[in-house]
This record gives structure tokens, sequence and C-alpha cells, in this order.
């Protein structure tokens, strides 16, 4: 099991015009494009993490840009993401251990899926089923 690097910065890469999002967010600590995330019960935007079976294993969307503690961040769900690099065609993307980080692997709090890889740098990456 590892993390899937980040390759750059993530960015926004669907073929359509129209993105799902989650807007008007506040950033509850910093988080970097493309940081899975969840909404805790502050209202705030945290980083997602599969470390175990709790809320903040359950990914509402991906972070569209970089936000600092108490700036405004979108969450953007079923889209495609430039992310990596090298990665496998096909291969299943899980929520990581790692906060805000994906997972080539299943994790205690990640078991379902939240993505595949679309080609070598391209992932398509969608919310967490709940």
């Amino acid at each position: 099991m590892a993390d899937i690097a980040k390759s750059g910065t993530p960015s926004l890469c669907s073929v359509t015009t129209q993105v799902n999002s989650l807007a008007g967010l506040l950033a509850g600590e910093a988080i970097a494009a493309g940081d899975a995330c969840y909404i805790k019960s502050d209202g705030k935007v945290w980083l997602a993490t599969g470390a175990a079976a709790t809320a903040p294993a359950q990914v509402y969307g991906y972070a569209t840009q970089a936000a600092s503690v108490g700036e405004a961040v979108t969450l953007a769900y079923d889209v495609r993401f430039r992310y990596g690099a090298g990665l496998t065609p096909g291969a299943k993307i899980f929520l990581s251990a790692t906060a805000g980080a994906l997972s080539d692997a299943a994790t205690t709090g990640g078991t379902a899926p939240i993505g595949v890889v679309v080609d070598a740098t391209r992932v398509h990456l969608w919310q967490s089923r709940y």
C-alpha cells in the first residue's frame, strides 16, 4: 500500500464545462490543491483521512486550489484531475491513512474506491458512497 504522489499542483481537467462542486466553504486547516476533504460538524472543510472508520473518512470532494485556515475553498467531485505521473490506467484509488492523500490500496477508513486512474497522469475522483 502506498500513497499516490502528486506531480506538481493537481488541477481540474474534466471534459465537461459543468463541474460538480460544493462552494462557499471555509477551510478549517491548511489545504492543498487536490486534497481529499470532508465537512466537519463545525461546518468547515478539513482533510479526510482513512486512518479510522470515522467521520473524517467520508470524502465530500477534492480541493480545487490551495486554501489557508479561514480562506474560501471549493470541493469538486465526480471530476478528473491532472494528479500524478506514471500512474497505472484502470487502477482503483482509495482514501489514504495520510490526511488528504490518495492511496493505491484500501485503508481502515477508506475501504471502498473513491476513484480510478484514467491514464498515466489523470485520475477520475468521486465522493465516498455513504
